[in-house]
């Protein structure tokens, strides 16, 4: 399982160029406290609920001023680089310290910044069968993590400091790498400071002209895999591999559409199978039940520079086990290396039930 989570890092480190590299270029950094409270959004967590949490997020970002086309499609956004620590309000569910990659864009004028970010988080307190055995949020002690935050925010009010403040959501979830897998969302308030470390560039922005943009259907072959298990705790963890085919179509120079089909191989559902039907007779699951799925998919791809961020939703035609429902969904991040080849982080959950993080490696021809 760490080594998979390792994987998690080195991608996310090879999403993003070293901070300050290219001139010119400015930099700051934020602290950014929060004070809020884990939303219920699965009643099975309940218990775990019992003060507020807080934290603090600490950030390195670096501006853009329109070096390449992308950076005006998208508003001259900013890179950066993002660390946070929270207090989870119990000693049930520990702290947690998390390091991310994240992408801040701005609209009102500039005055307005959202933030996502992605990273991986460790938790102090995860679930253990004796001496945490309440914590059923937890199941490892690393685990995927997102942030989002919504900010207004005025830069060099005095100086090089300048304030920001508004509301952040972050989640933290193994996945079902391991089981128990409840996952939280902690939604806070924020209030802090910006440092600029560079002197102000005077840059304007630089504006490209538009071309006109037309690309054939391609036709896109992805291998994805990791480990998973069941929400039966101590079932075991074992390997899944999925083979996608799909096509797709740039409809402008940031996005695509997707439709296609995989087939899912996921050993965690024999142990499954064979467990409903030694163990619940009265579920009526035959021990010779096939554990494979043939799903057909439509997508959705938004190109940002070298990367871009998948969403999918797909439908089981071939479904011989109930597991979840017949609806599965995919978010995730791809990475190219030039055009064809490019490399994939995503996870496939059902509605919000997450199944599994998947590692893909893929060409698009």
């Amino acid at each position: 399982m760490r080594k998979g989570f390792s994987a998690i890092l080195w991608f996310l480190a090879s999403l993003l160029p070293v901070l300050g590299q290219e001139d010119p270029r400015s930099r700051n950094l934020e602290v950014s406290p929060f004070y809020g409270s884990v939303l219920l959004h699965n009643p099975d967590i309940s218990h775990l609920i019992r003060a507020h949490p807080a934290g603090v997020i600490l950030s390195l970002n670096r501006r853009t001023f329109g070096a390449e086309p992308w950076e005006e499609r998208f508003g001259y956004p900013d890179q950066g680089v993002s660390f946070i620590y929270q207090d989870m309000g119990t000693a049930t569910l520990g702290d947690n310290y998390g390091l991310y990659l994240h992408y801040n864009f701005y609209f009102l004028r500039r005055a307005m910044q959202f933030r996502i970010g992605q990273g991986i988080a460790y938790t102090t307190n995860p679930y253990d069968p004796v001496v945490n055995f309440r914590n059923n949020a937890y199941g490892s002690d690393l685990m995927s993590s997102t942030y989002l935050m919504l900010q207004y925010r005025r830069e060099r009010l005095w100086n090089r400091l300048g304030l920001q403040a508004g509301i952040t959501l972050v989640h933290y979830s193994n996945a079902n790498v391991r089981a128990p897998n409840t996952s939280t969302n902690t939604l806070g308030l924020t209030a802090g400071l910006v440092y600029e470390l560079d002197p102000d560039p005077g840059q304007e922005f630089r504006h490209w002209e538009k071309m006109p943009f037309k690309e054939p259907v391609r036709l896109n072959l992805v291998f994805r895999t990791g480990v998973n298990e069941s929400d039966v705790v101590g079932s075991g963890q074992f390997p899944f591999y999925i083979f996608s085919a799909y096509a797709d179509k740039r409809l402008a120079p940031v996005s695509a559409v997707h439709v296609g089909a995989e087939v899912f191989f996921s050993n965690f559902l024999k142990e499954l199978i064979r467990f409903q039907s030694t163990s619940f007779p009265e579920l009526e699951v035959s021990p010779g039940t096939d554990f494979k799925r043939v799903g057909v998919m439509l997508g959705h791809e938004l190109f940002i520079n070298k990367l871009s961020v998948l969403t999918q939703l797909g439908y089981y035609l071939y479904y011989p086990f109930d597991f979840e429902g017949r609806v599965y969904n995919r978010i995730g991040i791809k990475r190219y290396f030039g055009d064809r080849w490019f490399v994939a982080v995503s996870l496939k959950s059902h509605g919000a039930k997450a199944e599994a993080i998947e590692f893909g490696l893929g060409i698009r021809l």
